[in-house]
């Protein structure tokens, strides 16, 4: 081990030993320590987490995770990762800060944000983080300006993907060579090439067409004297079984992909920014219900009316959408909810919890 974890950041359990049961231990704990309400909590099972880096490592060998930070800091997850040897895409100081406290190399970071802050340019090139992101003449050159001995890495557009991320990120493939001379002109180096299908595409062709559409910047950016060695992937890729499209089918697609335009001895060090795909699976929710209503079946806002129209119940839980639940709202997810009862013989009451699969 490297050194990143310590024994404070985890806890064992016996072989067989749940996540459900440890929930069961802690609301059970958590409801007899207290009158008043019961904040929610996390479990996280970080042997989730570093089964999917198996995973990965066997379903793309010649690509180089790296985790993506704003996803989730939870410290436990970034020591883990950190163990596994994986590097971290930043997205601002703070993440920058975060990762390189834990011990980090700058030589493991990368600056990824499409949109930086010239101050925090400015803290990258004065911590060492030299592999940076752009997509417009803009972005190049407040780096030109504020940390010229930083390495580049062109984003372009997925064109292909339907993800919103096409429209708002990417230069087109028509505006690279420009962008590309212009890096040249201002003597800062072009290593390489990114792209971002987006989160859960649906469309495989989408990958395809982005390493093909990155082998012909990669092809401009040569011919222009870049030392182009550095193909990022992106990320988006699936963090539960049941996704619309399986990660293992992404996979052969991209390694496809990579044999016919990036052969194996090429040179080039690939890469891909991978988040929820690392933590959805490991992180359980456990949050009070609060509430309970009878409303009538098919009109589920409408308070219980006597007559025969079937009834159903509404529980309103202490968290929302604004919350811990904003992903309902951004990323179009539908926790699972597992109802959990703990008894309280001392008080004669039952503590109430809604478990929820999500991140």
């Amino acid at each position: 081990m490297a050194g990143y974890l310590s024994e404070t950041d985890f806890v064992m359990v016996e072989e067989g030993f749940s996540t459900r049961d440890l929930l069961e231990e802690l609301t059970l704990g958590a409801s007899q320590a207290t009158t008043g309400d019961v904040a929610a909590f996390f479990v996280a099972d970080l042997g989730a987490v570093v089964r999917r880096h198996f995973c990965f490592l066997k379903c793309l060998p010649r690509v180089r995770p790296f985790y993506t930070v704003k996803c989730n800091s939870s410290p436990g997850v970034l020591k883990v990762l950190a163990e596994l040897g994986l590097g971290f895409s930043c997205a601002n100081k703070a993440e920058m800060e975060l990762v390189q406290r834990i011990g980090i190399p700058a030589g493991k970071i990368i600056y990824a944000n499409p949109c930086k802050q010239i101050a925090q340019i400015k803290y990258a090139a004065k911590h060492g983080v030299r592999l940076l992101s752009f997509d417009n003449e803009l972005e190049l050159a407040k780096v030109v300006k504020s940390h010229p001995s930083a390495k580049m890495v062109l984003h372009i557009a997925a064109e292909d993907s339907p993800s919103h991320l096409s429209f708002k990120f990417g230069a087109s493939l028509k505006s690279c060579r420009h962008l590309l001379e212009n890096a040249k002109r201002s003597h800062m180096e072009v290593v390489g090439v990114s792209f971002h299908v987006g989160t859960g595409c649906p469309d495989l062709q989408a990958y395809t067409q982005s390493i093909a559409d990155a082998r012909l910047v990669f092809e401009m950016g040569t011919e222009l004297g870049h030392r182009m060695h550095i193909l990022d992937l992106g990320g988006g890729f699936p963090g539960l079984e049941g996704a619309k499209v399986r990660f293992e089918e992404i996979c052969s697609v991209i390694n496809s992909a990579l044999d016919l335009y990036f052969p194996e001895g090429c040179g080039v060090d690939i890469l891909a920014e991978l988040g929820r795909y690392y933590v959805t699976s490991a992180f359980t929710l456990a949050v009070s219900i609060i509430a309970k209503k009878e409303v009538l079946l098919d009109q589920p806002g409408r308070e219980e009316e006597s007559g025969s129209t079937p009834k159903t119940i509404v529980y309103h839980l202490g968290e929302g959408v604004y919350g811990i639940f904003n992903s309902v709202l951004f990323d179009n997810t539908c926790p699972t909810p597992i109802l959990q009862k703990v008894s309280l013989p001392h008080v004669g009451l039952f503590s109430v919890v809604c478990v929820c699969v999500c991140v």
